[in-house]
């Protein structure tokens, strides 16, 4: 049902080029509670049989699980509909199992993408993703994704591919170039990027004027 979801979010002549989740850990850690709550109750209501096999009242313990397991089922639930997509425009961020929640992020406006991954997730393929856009919202933040790596060169990919035509010719207007560059201004003013990083950023630009 997810995978038909995204599908009806894709536009005419938008291909979807990678869809990833949070990493199993995040869903590990989640219902890990609820997983050994499940077997203190299996484990306690059996040995309550054993040593009162009269009293039978001591199997309706068993209903118990219901309850962790109802939870458990929800958490999968929630992280199986949380998903990232990548586009040949956009980033969509999807959230909800009955209702929907989507967040896009078109790639033109993406000015830059970060990435942090600790020692265990290099290890185990999962890492943080921050978006920077030339927008109000200024960030979008991606935690414990999987295959990191995968997601932003997708993302750099695609964003470097709206920049050419079928013919393999740049297409990014020159005119936009100056309303980009004030833009970048004025996060730097607001302290979401670094004067560094705006300089670096107005040279790149202006060296494709």
């Amino acid at each position: 049902m997810a995978e038909k979801y995204i599908q009806e979010l894709v536009g005419e002549n938008e291909r979807i080029l990678l869809v990833t989740r949070q990493h199993w850990f995040v869903l590990f850690s989640n219902i890990l509670l609820e997983i050994l709550l499940i077997v203190l109750i299996i484990a306690g209501v059996t040995v309550a049989q054993i040593f009162f096999p009269l009293v039978p009242l001591v199997s309706f313990g068993y209903i118990l699980v219901l309850v962790p397991l109802a939870g458990m089922i929800r958490d999968i639930l929630v992280w199986s509909n949380r998903q990232y997509i990548v586009t040949n425009r956009r980033v969509i961020q999807v959230t909800g199992v009955l209702s929907k929640e989507v967040l896009d992020t078109s790639l033109e406006k993406v000015t830059d993408v970060k990435m942090s991954q600790s020692f265990f997730g290099r290890l185990f393929n999962y890492g943080d993703i921050e978006i920077l856009t030339a927008s109000e919202l200024g960030v979008n933040f991606f935690k414990s994704i999987s295959d990191p790596v995968g997601f932003k060169t997708a993302m750099l990919n695609a964003k470097e591919g709206m920049s050419f035509d079928e013919g393999g010719v740049h297409t990014q207007p020159a005119e936009d170039i100056p309303v980009m560059i004030a833009k970048l201004d004025e996060l730097r003013k607001k302290g979401i990027i670094s004067e560094a990083e705006f300089q670096r950023k107005k040279s790149d630009l202006l060296a494709k004027m």
